[in-house]
Parts: structure tokens; sequence; C-alpha cells
């Protein structure tokens, strides 16, 4: 089963997420999910867990419980969504114009 970790301090590490989970059962990967353009974390994480029982049992405990001075949430991970059809327009992630480029000059 596959959770999700939020709220977490940007100081935390894998092995302090694969600790505090470890705790309730055998954990299969820990990912700490960066900003793609900073490399940052952005304070959130999904946990692996290789069965459901135990992942149950670590939602139960760690949900609302304190990690590096941050309270955390932990639940089940929702799948992924289709981002381009989320009703966030035709793309370009909102930022508006039509590219890039330099404002004069050729253009081509």
């Amino acid at each position: 089963m596959k959770l999700y970790v939020g709220n977490l301090s940007y100081s935390t590490t894998q092995d302090t997420l694969y600790n505090a989970f470890a705790a309730h059962g055998s954990v299969a990967e820990v990912a700490i999910i960066s900003d793609r353009e900073t490399g940052r974390p952005r304070g959130f994480a999904f946990v692996a867990m290789n069965n459901d029982q135990e992942a149950q049992a670590a939602i139960e405990a760690l949900n609302g419980a304190e990690i590096d001075g941050r309270t955390i949430t932990v639940n089940e991970a929702r799948p992924k969504t289709d981002r381009a059809n989320s009703g966030r327009g035709y793309g370009g992630g909102g930022r508006g114009g039509y590219g890039g480029g330099s404002r004069g000059g050729d253009r081509w």
C-alpha cells in the first residue's frame, strides 16, 4: 500500500521517514518529493509498505504525530490523476503568454 505523508519539515530525510514507518512494518520504498526546478523538498513524501495491515497500523500511529518539529499527515495515497484533463485549461500551467523567446529583434 502506498501512503501519502504531508506537512513534512524541509529537513526531514528518507532515513527519518523509513525508521518511523519501519517501526510499524516492512517498508518497501520512501520517496521525498522535490521541486523539479530548485531541487528543494516540497514538504511531502510517499511511503510504500509491503503489507496493507502494517500500512494501516502506520497510518493510525503516525497520522498527527510529530516528526522534526512538524505534525505530519498520513493517509492512503490516491491514484495520480491525469493532469491534462483536470480542468486546468489547455496546458501551459497557467503561466499565460505564448512562450518564451525574446521581445525584440528577429523572432525566428
